[in-house]
């Protein structure tokens, strides 16, 4: 392990074989059966069916959901404080996801998507404006998970979902929504903290990370976000 510390060329070849691994595992989903076919499925092929389209619904299909897990991890590339926040995240998807699935809460899509791409500008801002993570941080990804949770069940009602295992197969598109989740928190660990800070030969976020890494894709992502928010809510 310490030997690929050393060789920076040999980590970053390792770390992008295992990124494209999960890649092409997110590409092992098949067709997804339609409505009436859904309820012939026993539990284990729906359990499978619906990992699998939870994680493809992240990777590769979800842009924006990737790229909003990837602003929470840029300010702060420790993994204690970026599983916090996706922690957070994933309660509050779950709790909107399960209540709009069941028609507690019925959601409009055009408020939702402008909203999300909305939670991805303003962390995108927060990375650039703020140079350290605040706590207050860990409350504003709570609500905004609220918000994906309706865009996640909004994608799920396309899908459909078995009357045979209604319950399962919610909880497990949600599983898979938590893999692909921790795949770009992990790919993103490999890359922007290990990789960088190895080369600069430091085991700590140095300036050079921020000016280099945070501020400029940052600025990225809340571009993308800002023209993702006027696409949704004059184009559609």
């Amino acid at each position: 392990m310490y030997n690929n510390f050393n060789n920076p060329k040999a980590f970053a070849t390792k770390a992008l074989g295992i990124f494209i691994l999960f890649f092409l595992m997110s590409q092992l989903v098949f067709a997804h059966p339609a409505p009436g076919e859904l309820n012939k499925l026993s539990k284990t092929e729906v359990s499978y069916l619906y990992v699998l389209l939870g994680y493809k619904h992240i990777l590769p299909w979800g842009i924006d959901h990737i790229l909003f897990v990837l602003s929470l991890f840029l300010l702060s590339p420790k993994l204690k404080p970026v599983l916090w926040q996706a922690t957070a995240f994933t309660v509050a998807h779950t709790i909107t996801l399960g209540l709009s699935v069941y028609k507690i809460i019925v959601p409009p899509t055009a408020i939702v998507e402008p909203v999300i791409s909305l939670s991805i500008l303003y962390v995108a801002l927060e990375n650039i404006f703020s140079p350290t993570l605040k706590k207050s941080r860990i409350g504003i990804v709570f609500l905004f998970g609220l918000i994906h949770g309706m865009g996640f069940a909004s994608a799920l009602s396309e899908i459909g979902l078995p009357q045979n295992a209604y319950f399962t197969s919610l909880i497990m598109f949600n599983v898979g929504v938590e893999l692909g989740q921790l795949t770009i928190i992990v790919a993103a660990w490999l890359f922007f903290r290990k990789l960088f800070l190895l080369v600069a030969k430091q085991i700590t976020p140095t300036p050079d990370y921020r000016k280099y890494i945070v501020v400029p894709i940052s600025a990225i992502i809340a571009v993308i976000a800002v023209y993702w928010t006027i696409e949704r809510i004059f184009f559609r």
